[in-house]
């Protein structure tokens, strides 16, 4: 269970992103970026435009499934979309949003052993699979990404209930 949040922003993703870029432009010409699906399509959108890269690939792991409960739990990955243009990932680029146990990322480094693995943040269970990435967070942090949150009204702390003492 996380014990901290921590909440990124668009803006905060899109400067992360480039940052990132930033660290990979001495990697230029690439053959092409490979996103893993969904967290790294729109860190690899980023990057692919600042790097100009035109060749986009993607693959897609699926580690959590419904269980019997009904409820999200972990599975065995299974590779349900493969990189079909990125070969052994020679000349190619991995991007991702976050490696955090690494389930995914030795995956994707077994059907792409060439290829340079970078994420925007790293988890330290995961930090060694990743060949660059741009902030590492806690293990126990949950990262809270654009995508899985929605601005909505706070109500005014004058107007919470307070707890009774």
């Amino acid at each position: 269970m996380p014990t901290h949040y921590y909440t990124v922003t668009w803006d905060q993703l899109h400067r992360d992103a480039r940052a990132l870029a930033w660290r990979l432009m001495d990697m230029r010409p690439l053959k092409g970026i490979v996103a893993i699906t969904r967290g790294g399509l729109i860190p690899a959108a980023i990057i692919a435009r600042e790097l100009e890269c035109r060749v986009v690939e993607t693959v897609s792991v699926v580690t959590y499934a419904k269980g019997k409960s009904g409820e999200t739990e972990i599975g065995a990955p299974e590779v349900v979309k493969a990189p079909i243009a990125a070969g052994d990932g020679e000349g190619w680029l991995v991007i991702d949003d976050l490696v955090d146990t690494g389930t995914t990322g030795r995956v994707v480094k077994a059907i792409l052993p060439k290829a340079h693995f970078a994420t925007v943040y790293a988890k330290p269970a995961g930090k060694s699979l990743v060949d660059t990435f741009v902030t590492e967070v806690s293990q126990s942090t949950w990262i809270l990404f654009p995508w899985d949150t929605e601005p909505q009204f706070a109500v005014p702390l004058v107007k919470r209930e307070r707890p009774s003492e």
